[in-house]
Parts: C-alpha cells; structure tokens; sequence
C-alpha cells in the first residue's frame, strides 16, 4: 500500500489530495506554546510544539505508527496526545489524515487551524498545505511545500512530502524520485521514501529501480507489514502473482488485522481467473472488519470482482449494499461519492438515464453535507465532467462538447492537477468520438497516466490515427496493468479480448 503521505483518494472526497503526511522532528526540543529559536534557526528539521512532554512522546509513537499504514493503531496514541495538550495543532492534522471517515477529517483539520498559532512555522505551513488541498488549490499546496523544504532542508519528511506532491499529484515522476533521494540521503532508515519512491519509479516503468526500492523498504523495516504489502503490490504488477501472494501473507503474518493485504490477496485472485476466491478473501475481509470504512472497502473490492467476470447484476447489488450503510449513518458526504460511484459503473454498463441519475443524486448529497464549500464545489465541477460523459454516452456530440467546455472554464482557476488531466481525457473522448485520431491521442497523452480507462481510450486514438502497433502495446498494457484499480474492471475484459482477436 502506498504511504499515508500520498493517499489514494477516498469515495467521499474525489477530487481533492489530502494533505501530506510531513516532517516532525525526532527530539522534545520545542517550548509549549512557542518556536524553538535555535530549532528554527537551524532550518534541519521542523520541531514539535506541545505542551505536554507527555502528548510529545503519544504523538511521536503515533506518527511512526500512521507513517508504517497502521492508521487504527496510530488514533488512540493520537487521540491521547491532544487530550493531553488540546492545543496540539500537529496531532489534530495527523488524527485528519488517519480519520476512518469524511466527519472526523474535517473536525481535526478545523481543530488544526484553530489551533495554528500554537505551532511552529513548519508545522503551521503543513497546517495550510492541508487546507490548501481540501480548497483544492494545488498550486498553493506545491508552493508551501517548496518553501517548507528551503526552511527545514534537513527534515526528511518535508522532502518527502514534496516529492509526493511532485510525482503522484503533479505526474512529475521524475522531479518526485529525485526528492525521495534527496530524502534517504539525509537518512537512509527514512523508511516511507524508499515505499514511495517504489511506487514512483514503478508509475515509469523503472522497474529494477522500483523493486531495489521495496526491498530496501524491507530491510529497514522487517517486522512491519507494509514493506511486505507494497513489495507485493510490486510483484503483481510485473504478472508474478503466486509470489505477490506470498509477501502479502508475510504482511498477515506480521499483523493479521492489516487489511490492505486482503485486497492485494483478492486483486491476484482475480488476475488469475479465481473470482470465487477473491470474493471470499473480501468477505473474510468483511468479517473482521473493527469499522465500517473497512466494510465498504471490502465491498468495493468484491463488486470489482463481480464486474471483472462481467456480472454486473451482482456488482450493482453489492455496489447498493455499500451505499446502504453510508445511507444509514446519513452520511452523506460519502453517499455523494457512493453515488458517484455508482453512476460510472452503470454509464459503463450501459444505463445512460439511470447514471444520469446517480450523477444528480451525487451533486444532491454532498449539498446536503457539512463540508467545506471547496469540497462542494469540487463535485459541482465534476458534475459537469459527468454530463458530458452522458451527452457522449447518448451520441449527442453537440451537448457533449458544450458541457466539456464548461468544465473547462471551471477547471481553469482552481487549476487542480488532476482536474487538468481529466479535462484532457474529456477532449480527447470528443475528439475521437469525432474520428479525430491524432487530436485524442495528444489529449490522452496529457490525461491520467495512471488510469487504465486513458489506456484504452489512447489505444482506440491510436487506432483511429492508423497506428496499429501503437494500439496493441496500449491494449497490452491494459489488459496487463494489475493494479490495485476499480476502473480496470471496467476495461480489462475488453482489453483482453481485443489482444486475443
């Protein structure tokens, strides 16, 4: 599993990148209340600013716990921590970033920045990347970031986060792997950059720098899971998927409640043919799940297990099953994104009007919300993405292209990097419903990188501009992505049967 640092966005927050997981330093050498002059002066590494010797020593257990995906175990340090120092303003943005649920998230976040002027400047500048994100400012959160480096160059999570902002926002691999080396250098036992660095080359396609990552990841950490978990993750990418298996078990082995080896034990079954297996991995899963996050985790995951046998009436059961218990809680900032969800698989099935319909359903949800105004607005963006997605999906090209340069228009200000990307996805849809080869190729080929459904679409440009070989090592790559990835049920299949005729 990729580090807290860089999360996969939630269902309940789609557009936005959460905050980065940062640079705290190692020593108590903060006064309450204040900056550490000499700490700050030094510009090595960011200090803690708390109160209470006591909350320092929970929140540094907690941090190390959050930073090796044993969020579970890191709440209660944290929960402790600001119990003991309630204006611990650090502690509330790691218990955002650890929250099970959209509610938690932005309570501590706004404790955060209630709690600013309490915390150091570094710790004050990752207070406002986070915040930055959830207004989806990208721009903003990169140039906190760059400043937060210059003052702490020493403190390795602040590379660290930089580097995530660099690769896995921006799709600056490059720029990103070279920060995660800058970050090892300063301390080679830094183990989230060796992870991270992992995924990054791994995105590239670097892959004998990718697996000495992982390995490496092990090394400095043996008794922890997610080495094992992200080193398996690795090994089902390259097709070796017994072996995944095994490392995936070894994460078990070192903690049987690690839930993100269950869903990597359940994506090998699937590239292997074994949908029953996996199915009952999820309801394994399911059983020992101690929240409901979990539980409409292990949903998801068993729905994309249905849809990669192409059983879409079982997927949509399971998909409302996963709803239902948002809908219980009336939570509904997770219900728009259960909506949303839900309304991509049926526009991919075929259900023009009923996505539609979700897609409004969506939009109704997160209104009714208690979140920001930019998490809001956000949807409100995407909701006009989906539009034009359903005018295509009904042939009706006009309305298609007035909706996508409507979401162009919107996307432009906020300049979120993945926004950006989906507006090229969006014009190279229209231009190869268009017959325009060339023109969708040049749009894909600025889209999401890391999206199988981009994969495919590029290699259907390809085809539609003459380039048959080009479009048989997309279709390969498609159908050979073996990624942990809901939209690859959706075109693996297809993927497939292309490669086989």
């Amino acid at each position: 599993m990729r580090s807290l640092t860089i999360p996969r966005t939630p269902l309940w927050l789609p557009v936005v990148l959460l905050a980065f997981l940062a640079a705290c330093d190692r020593t108590p050498d903060a006064q309450a209340g204040a900056d550490s002059a000499s700490a700050e002066m030094s510009g090595a590494e960011i200090p803690v600013t708390t109160a209470s010797d006591e909350a320092r020593e929970l929140f540094l257990e907690g941090r190390t716990m959050s930073e090796n995906l044993r969020a579970l175990d890191a709440r209660p340090l944290l929960e402790e921590a600001v119990a003991k120092d309630p204006s611990f303003a650090y502690a509330y943005l790691l218990l955002a970033n650890t929250a099970p649920s959209p509610e938690e998230f932005f309570e501590n976040l706004e404790k955060a920045v209630a709690n600013i002027d309490h915390a150091s400047e570094g710790e004050r500048i990752l207070i406002q990347v986070a915040q930055a994100g959830v207004d989806g400012d990208g721009d903003r959160q990169l140039a906190l970031l760059r400043e937060l480096v210059e003052k702490y160059p020493g403190d390795v999570r602040a590379h660290n986060a930089l580097a995530g902002q660099l690769a896995f926002a921006r799709q600056d691999w490059d720029a990103g792997i070279a920060e995660y080396r800058r970050a090892v250098e300063i301390d080679p036992t830094f183990s989230q950059a060796w992870n991270n660095m992992g995924y990054a080359a791994r995105a590239v396609g670097r892959f004998d720098e990718a697996e000495q990552a992982f390995r490496k990841y092990i090394e400095v950490l043996p008794s922890e899971p997610n080495p094992y978990d992200s080193y398996a993750e690795f090994l089902m990418k390259m097709g070796r998927f017994d072996e995944s298996i095994v490392q995936y078990r070894k994460a078990l082995d070192a903690d049987s409640t690690f839930n993100a080896s269950y869903i990597g034990i359940a994506h090998n079954q699937m590239f292997l043919g074994q949908g029953n297996e996996a199915r009952a991995t999820m309801d394994e899963m399911f059983a020992k799940a101690p929240n409901d996050g979990v539980r409409t985790n292990a949903l998801l995951w068993k729905a994309a297990a249905w849809l990669h046998e192409g059983n879409h009436a079982r997927a949509m059961e399971v998909l409302a099953e996963r709803r239902a218990i948002s809908e219980r809680k009336s939570d509904w900032t997770t219900i728009s994104g259960d909506d949303g969800l839900i309304g991509r698989t049926l526009l991919d099935l075929g259900d023009v009007e009923a996505a539609a319909a979700r897609f409004a359903s969506a939009v109704e949800a997160i209104e009714k919300a208690d979140v920001p105004e930019g998490i809001k607005e956000a949807t409100r963006r995407n909701h006009i993405y989906n539009e034009a997605l359903v005018a295509l999906a009904s042939n009706d090209l006009a309305k298609a292209k007035e909706r996508a340069a409507a979401y162009h228009a919107a996307v432009q200000e906020p300049a979120v990097p993945f926004e950006l990307r989906q507006d090229h996805e969006l014009m190279g849809r229209i231009a190869l419903a268009e017959g325009k080869g060339a023109e969708a190729v040049a749009h894909f080929e600025q889209a999401n990188d890391q999206d199988p459904r981009v994969l495919l679409l590029t290699a259907r440009a390809h085809e539609a501009a003459g380039d048959q070989a080009a479009a048989a090592e997309l279709m390969r790559q498609t159908a050979e992505f073996n990624q942990l990835s809901f939209p690859l049920s959706y075109v693996r299949a297809a993927a497939r049967e292309r490669l086989d005729t």
